[in-house]
């Protein structure tokens, strides 16, 4: 029986932000996956919900969150706090994941002791969260391994010098919502932030100094982030595994909302892939 345990931490940047965490209670200490989620993502999209059963089912304590400025209110389960949403940057998400990491190392009441291993925690991050999980491994000490699914290869390629200069003048620039119509804020403080920490968001630097064991999973019929990010990380940590879904798209089949009782096939195929290389690397611990 899966058990389940949903709690609110407080952001340093002034959001708290929802956690949801799921566990087989069997009173064996489990090793811990963190699910970061990606840009216009949240921890209930889709079938993410379906993601944390499946990898509870197979031995873990899997935990996803609401990045504290993702645009969803603690207490929701969609996109609607435009104004967090564009006050949001990658300092605060990177800030986020590490309250997370730091709540879970010190016997969080919410988990009971007996189901928790907490010197055994992998992250998972798709998308944005991909290159969010590659930063913090490189700047946290207690993570065991990481797989990227998705990921993006760097930030620096994301904006050409016209909409830099435009969202400058501006102070804003607007991105779609093609799922719920929403036209939703960039806030210029994000590049602002982006510059004034060129050192701690540098994605590239980060993925060459990992030693741990690393995932870089990426579908090659991605039609948001193209599967040549995918290979430009590996080229960057040849110990890395790269394994390519040569069917798979940016989400894995998913979609929200979600109402399939089972995962997608690719996306249990990202899972079993995933699950498999965590295993294998905790077996050579």
């Amino acid at each position: 029986m899966i058990q389940r345990a949903d709690f609110l931490l407080s952001s340093p940047h002034g959001r708290d932000f929802a956690v949801d965490a799921r566990w087989l209670a069997d009173g064996q200490a489990k090793p811990v996956v963190v699910f970061v989620h990606g840009f216009k993502g949240f921890k209930d999209w889709g079938h993410f919900n379906l993601l944390a059963d499946y990898f509870a089912h197979h031995g873990f304590v899997f935990v996803k969150l609401n990045l504290s400025h993702n645009g969803v209110e603690p207490d929701g389960n969609d996109l609607t706090n435009m104004e967090a949403f564009g006050n949001n940057n990658f300092c605060i998400e990177l800030d986020d994941v590490g309250t997370l990491l730091d709540h879970l190392k010190n016997n969080p009441a919410e988990i009971p002791a007996q189901e928790l291993n907490s010197d055994y925690i992998f992250l998972v991050g798709h998308s944005r969260g991909g290159g969010l999980v590659l930063l913090k491994a490189a700047e946290a000490a207690h993570v065991t391994g990481i797989a990227t699914w998705s990921a993006i290869s760097d930030i620096d390629q994301r904006w050409s010098p016209e909409v830099m200069e435009k969202w400058k003048q501006d102070g804003v620039q607007y991105i779609a919502n093609a799922r719920t119509g929403q036209q939703m804020p960039l806030y210029y403080q994000l590049l602002e932030n982006f510059h004034a920490n060129l050192k701690r968001l540098d994605i590239p630097k980060a993925i060459e100094k990992l030693q741990i064991p690393l995932l870089i999973l990426h579908g090659e019929q991605d039609e948001t982030l193209p599967v040549q990010m995918a290979h430009s990380l590996h080229a960057l940590n040849p110990y890395a595994e790269l394994f390519l879904l040569p069917e798979g798209d940016h989400s894995f089949g998913g979609r929200h909302p979600y109402d399939q009782p089972h995962l997608p096939d690719l996306a249990k195929a990202a899972a079993d892939k995933t699950i498999q290389f965590f295993l294998e690397a905790l077996e050579r611990l």
